[in-house]
């Protein structure tokens, strides 16, 4: 069973990538691709870059070219719910592309063209296995809808929107496109996210400041959830 890791950002995967025995590096479309093991389970990580193509392209690779049985998705994003605050962690019950409208031609907010799927579930027992590793980590974690779409998120109003169109716990730029991704080829999936800022007014120096915690919180959920697995 192998398992394909995606990261957006450097700060995400180095946080991975410095305990995996590295077997092999391939560059493919200009990503690079680590195979080897982490506690005692095959993975293939990678850093995706930012944005939704970027992980989908990504996505693709990992199942056609490495036969990945199963996609984690980890990283930071944006805090959407009240509730949130920064270092919080959530774990995808389903995800929605909050950028995709086709509202004019009678489709409901997110919907994806030519389907009937607004939100993508993420796979049960992995999103389980998530939160139960979190909350032996001590971590606040809570399991909902994550939102992605190709815009930093960075104004109360924005902010706003996408919490009264899709109630999304938190915003960042991949997940969803991870998830449709795996959602057309049958892979199960999750995707976790460390909260590193409010998405709104401040955000900037917010993400700077806390963006590396934040990561490396992701990064070790990550590592407990293969821990758990190769038991």
């Amino acid at each position: 069973m192998t398992m394909g890791i995606i990261c957006a950002i450097e700060a995400e995967i180095q946080s991975i990538k410095e305990d995996v025995n590295v077997i092999s590096a391939k560059n493919i479309v200009g990503l690079d691709f680590y195979m080897g093991t982490l506690n005692g389970q095959n993975v293939v990580l990678v850093r995706s870059g930012m944005g939704k193509v970027n992980a989908a392209v990504c996505t693709q690779i990992l199942i056609d070219m490495y036969a990945v049985d199963m996609v984690v998705n980890m990283g930071i994003a944006g805090a959407i719910a009240p509730d949130l605050k920064i270092g919080d962690i959530v774990v995808s019950d389903d995800l929605v592309q909050h950028d995709v409208d086709a509202t004019a031609i009678g489709d409901e907010p997110g919907a994806l063209f030519g389907s009937e799927t607004t939100y993508l579930k993420a796979d049960d027992q992995l999103a389980k296995l998530a939160y139960t590793a979190a909350e032996n980590m001590g971590f606040s974690i809570s399991i909902g809808r994550i939102a992605s779409g190709d815009q930093f998120v960075s104004s109360p109003e924005a902010k706003e929107r996408i919490w009264r169109t899709f109630k999304a716990k938190c915003c960042e730029m991949e997940g969803a496109a991870v998830a449709q991704t795996c959602f057309l080829n049958k892979i199960p999936f999750v995707v976790i996210r460390a909260i590193s800022d409010n998405a709104d007014e401040g955000t900037e120096v917010n993400y700077e400041r806390f963006m590396h915690e934040s990561a490396i919180r992701a990064a070790c959920l990550t590592k407990k959830i293969l821990e758990t697995l190769s038991q």
